[in-house]
């Protein structure tokens, strides 16, 4: 029964291993054929018959993208944007969440579903009175006004509320008892036991600002003050492309994001959510 049951169980592994190589092949495919043809001559690129890998391989066009496009500047204004966002996120949520969480106020579960319920609006519908705001409060054409607006999220806010529901009330309680305030409380129990949501949300945080195109198109005027991935689109010339380049500019804009996904990655997937409590 047992030799059947494995015989039988054979061809739906082959079919699963065929189905995830499949879908490996189609996301992985145009990946790879990006990444080698940044490495290809500008005249390469188009001859035919199409090649996979570079005949002539060149870094020539990560080269002129950073230092004749201004790519390392935009590069570092978009890690100011990003690493503070990023903290700034982190923080806000987990306090906010934190009060979600534990505070029984009507008033705060009526405002967690008013913070749910901005999750239902696309980002676009406020881009108008996002701007008027920012517009208004001195902040317009300066990086403050593409980190500020980001810091609060529904998402982060959500993630840490609900983590917090499942930390005993009684471990709090006993931090009272000796003596810790309620920024104490967050800071030396909470964030520690939440270190694997602090990190999740961290990588997808850096991931948005990072990716960010609209919100600093708007708000953003100066090229001093772009972000990278406006300053990646301004390679894409009216009437011209320099495609090496513009590829060359990609591949650069994508390696923090990849190695902070390696970094990271293990610590998340290893993480016990459920560390230092008990029942």
């Amino acid at each position: 029964m047992a030799a059947t049951a494995s015989t039988g169980e054979l061809p739906k592994k082959i079919w699963a291993t065929a189905l995830l190589w499949l879908m490996v092949a189609v996301y992985g495919v145009p990946v790879l054929w990006f990444l080698l043809s940044s490495f290809k001559p500008a005249g390469e690129l188009f001859s035919y018959p199409l090649t996979v890998f570079p005949k002539h391989p060149t870094i020539k066009g990560f080269t002129q993208a950073w230092t004749s496009f201004d790519v390392a500047h935009y590069f570092v204004n978009t890690l100011i944007v990003a690493v503070s966002a990023t903290v700034l996120t982190i923080i806000a949520s987990a306090a906010c969440g934190y009060a979600l969480a534990k505070y029984t106020n009507w008033w705060i579960k009526a405002f967690a579903i008013c913070i749910l319920a901005t999750t239902m609006l696309p980002g676009e519908v406020i881009l108008a009175p996002l701007f008027l705001v920012v517009r208004n409060l001195g902040m317009y054409n300066s990086l403050a006004a593409v980190v500020v607006p980001s810091v609060i999220t529904a998402t982060g806010t959500f993630m840490f509320r609900q983590f917090f529901l499942t930390v005993p009330n009684d471990l709090l309680e006993a931090a009272r008892i000796d003596g810790a305030s309620e920024l104490q409380t967050l800071f030396r129990i909470m964030l520690p036991l939440s270190r694997p949501i602090m990190l999740t949300l961290a990588i997808f945080s850096f991931q948005w600002r990072w990716n960010d195109y609209i919100w600093p198109l708007v708000v953003l005027n100066e090229p001093s003050k772009y972000t990278l991935q406006i300053g990646v689109a301004t390679i894409v010339g009216a009437e011209n492309v320099n495609w090496s380049v513009l590829l060359g500019a990609s591949v650069l804009s994508m390696i923090p994001l990849v190695a902070l996904y390696l970094v990271f990655q293990k610590y998340v997937m290893s993480a016990d959510i459920g560390a230092g409590l008990k029942d």
